[in-house]
């Protein structure tokens, strides 16, 4: 699972927190109101820019909003206009650092500006990624805690969508976290859905895997409860992945019914042409041909789907495979090719 590009190695709290706090106050963080211009009958704005109507805070400054007025300043207009079909709508903030709570205390404090939701993922369990592309995360379980406290504080009163631990469980079910650090994980997320439930305006939604992954829903029913879903608002599917909606709510089904009925969201960042199925190795890293999937909505159309969110933000790379830079990296011609297989 890709992590952001910004995310420096461990080294504690305090030398992370001075760091991030100078990179915050340096970059600045405008607020959503670049995506203000009234809207057209298309759904467009001028010039080329897309309206998003979605509860959730849409950054002004990501990687694909400043790539498009790059773009436009040098004349690439017809590019600038497909990648604002990435920039325009809402993506995960997969928070960078050891010390969170600057960066989403300030997105917070625009969200709130905005009356919007900030969609944020937690992405920082011990021995993460079992030694792939994002290896990494925090280096004991007493870190973990203490950085998901800052997570947490840095959300305060903000309304807040957390997607927490992508792959953490999934790795347990497919055995290539060794057992020796299972229990603890399954206390750390539990431990995590604790601390974040006591924001009062945070919801919390457990990471599932995908269908294509761990086929059999009723293997990852046992895991769930375990990091205690129940105290959740329900579980997350396809995250940085490519299943289609379908695949993804009908298995989310699946596993619901199993769960007592609980809730879940599903990943829709760059599943618009559905998975890649040409049957080569790494077919979630990088896959070519792929395209922007549905736009982030509460109205999904199934009482059990909370919300289609963009969770991977498209044009991040997955990894180097395929001649992509590292994992989390912006990558404009990946980008540009999810934006112009895009259906609308």
């Amino acid at each position: 699972m890709p992590v952001p590009s910004v995310r420096p190695p461990v080294r504690g709290l305090a030398l992370a927190a001075a760091a991030l706090l100078l990179t915050t106050l340096a970059a600045g963080c405008a607020d959503a109101g670049r995506e203000g211009r009234a809207a057209t009958s298309t759904g467009r704005t001028a010039p080329g820019r897309v309206t998003d109507d979605s509860p959730f805070w849409v950054d002004p400054e990501s990687s694909a909003a400043v790539q498009a007025d790059s773009w436009q300043k040098q004349g690439r207009a017809a590019d600038a206009a497909l990648i604002r079909r990435i920039s325009a709508h809402p993506q995960g903030m997969w928070v960078p650092g050891d010390y969170p709570r600057p960066a989403i205390a300030q997105a917070g404090t625009r969200a709130k500006k905005a009356d919007k939701t900030l969609v944020l993922v937690a992405y920082n369990i011990p021995h993460r990624d079992c030694g792939q592309h994002s290896a990494g995360g925090a280096h004991s379980a007493d870190f973990y805690y203490q950085w998901i406290d800052a997570f947490a504080t840095g959300i305060g009163d903000a309304k807040a969508l957390v997607v927490l631990e992508p792959d953490a469980l999934g790795h347990i079910v497919d055995g290539c976290t060794p057992a020796e650090y299972q229990e603890e994980r399954y206390q750390l997320i539990s431990g995590a859905i604790d601390r974040l439930k006591k924001q009062p305006n945070t919801k919390v939604y457990v990471d599932a895997g995908n269908p294509a992954w761990i086929p059999d829903a009723s293997k990852l029913v046992e895991p769930l409860r375990r990091a205690g879903v129940d105290k959740a608002d329900g579980f997350a599917l396809n995250v940085s992945n490519f299943q289609t909606d379908a695949a993804s709510t009908a298995y989310g089904r699946r596993l619901s019914q199993q769960l007592g009925g609980a809730h879940f969201v599903v990943d829709t960042s760059r599943n618009g042409a559905g998975p890649y199925g040409d049957g080569q190795a790494e077919a979630w890293c990088n896959p070519p041909g792929r395209a922007l999937g549905k736009a982030p909505t509460t109205n999904t159309g199934d009482p059990l789907v909370d919300a289609f969110l963009w969770v991977k933000r498209p044009g991040e790379s997955d990894g180097t495979c395929r001649s992509g830079p590292p994992a989390g990296k912006w990558w404009a011609d990946y980008a540009l090719g999810l934006a112009r297989g895009a259906k609308s």
